[in-house]
């Protein structure tokens, strides 16, 4: 069942989406040669709990940490550890965050220092698509319009989209209805209506869309090894167009 958010709500919801859009920019100040996605993920700990917030992800289904902190041919989920970045690596940050009882939810993918001309292309045709995306996410447009434009504009730059993860509703609970997918065919699905709260979430690949899941059971990687990149923004659907609830 989707639930429409009144303005209220999505005030309370701008407020939390706020606060974890300002603690990824602040992580991402800290991306560089040397650090540890567990440093990462303990730095982003501290700033949730310090702005009286709670860390969303610890203890979902029993995640243990704070962010997924995904690098390189990681796609989502990633386990944060004491595992270094090092230069030219990528590492896509997912955080999430519970304040007065709405949730907040963001990635973006950084470079760690110099990476080559084709990576760069991969962030952004990922950030690109995300963007142009939104733009589309109108009252009356159908939502699955939206996912068939993410394929088109991905699979046209010669990438792929991984279709195994998906976006979602967003609100009191960190994943509501309706699923987001990034690819599919047009013109089926609900109807997007003035109250919907949607995380948009495109998740590209260098190569095949198909992905595989680690032994620990979270960090899924591209099935070819081939690098991956993630972007997310939570937006919610009004009738003056597209309010993006994580921007900063």
């Amino acid at each position: 069942m989707i639930v429409l958010k009144s303005r209220d709500e999505i005030e309370k919801l701008s407020r939390s989406n706020r606060l974890v859009a300002m603690i990824l920019r602040d992580l991402g100040k800290m991306v560089r040669p040397g650090v540890t996605t567990l440093e990462l993920d303990e730095a982003a700990e501290r700033m949730i709990r310090d702005a009286g917030a709670r860390p969303a992800f610890k203890g979902y289904k029993g995640y243990r940490y704070t962010i997924c902190a995904s690098v390189n041919e990681q796609v989502v989920h990633g386990v944060p550890s004491r595992r270094k970045l090092v230069e030219g690596d990528i590492v896509g940050i997912d955080v999430g965050l519970v304040l007065d009882g709405y949730y907040g939810d963001v990635a973006y993918t950084f470079p760690v220092s110099d990476v080559g001309e084709d990576v760069r292309r991969l962030l952004e045709v990922t950030r690109g698509v995300l963007e142009e995306a939104i733009r589309r996410m109108v009252v009356g447009v159908r939502l699955s319009d939206i996912s068939h434009f993410i394929q088109s504009y991905v699979e046209s730059r010669g990438y792929s989209v991984v279709r195994k993860f998906a976006g979602h509703g967003i609100g009191r609970s960190l994943h509501e209805d309706p699923p987001v997918p990034n690819y599919g065919r047009p013109g089926r699905g609900p109807v997007l209506r003035e109250g919907m709260v949607l995380a948009v979430e495109p998740m590209v690949n260098m190569g095949s869309h198909e992905v595989v899941l680690l032994d620990d059971g979270w960090t899924a990687v591209t099935a070819d090894g081939s690098l991956s990149a993630h972007f997310e923004h939570v937006v919610a659907i009004t009738e003056e167009g597209p309010l993006v609830l994580t921007e900063v």
